[in-house]
């Protein structure tokens, strides 16, 4: 029930905030505070949260940390939101192949309504001169 964390960590905007600028690569506390309107040790306890939510991940230089997303994390919470996707894409398939007959019928007035308007349209106009 990983995806349970995830979803609790990824619920606050600031600590959502930092998880995407993780997005374009690892990043230390004070790159990411640097960006954002909140202190250094406020953005070391979001990465704390999603850390611990398995969401990103941590790894020593020097004297400071560098965060990068956790992509074993990220895709237990991709699985848990892809059911619903595979749900919602049968349900629409099934809507469609039940209304077959009626996307067929309005398909048809479509075809029919661009192709009697294509013929009440004029050609190019005729520029009569000025005698």
């Amino acid at each position: 029930m990983t995806y349970a964390l995830s979803l609790a960590a990824l619920s606050d905007p600031t600590r959502r905030q930092v998880f995407e600028h993780l997005r374009n690569g690892p990043r230390s506390v004070g790159d990411l505070a640097a960006e954002m309107p909140v202190s250094r040790p406020a953005v070391s306890q979001h990465l704390k949260v999603l850390k611990d939510a398995g969401l990103v991940l941590d790894e020593p230089q020097g004297a400071r940390r560098v965060y990068r997303i956790d992509q074993n994390g990220l895709g237990e919470l991709r699985s848990w939101l892809d059911q619903f996707w595979g749900d919602a894409l049968q349900a629409f398939k099934a809507h469609i192949e039940d209304n077959k007959d009626m996307t067929d019928v309005a398909t048809k007035r479509l075809d029919h309504t661009r192709r009697a308007r294509a013929q009440k349209r004029p050609g190019k106009r005729q520029r009569r001169s000025r005698v």
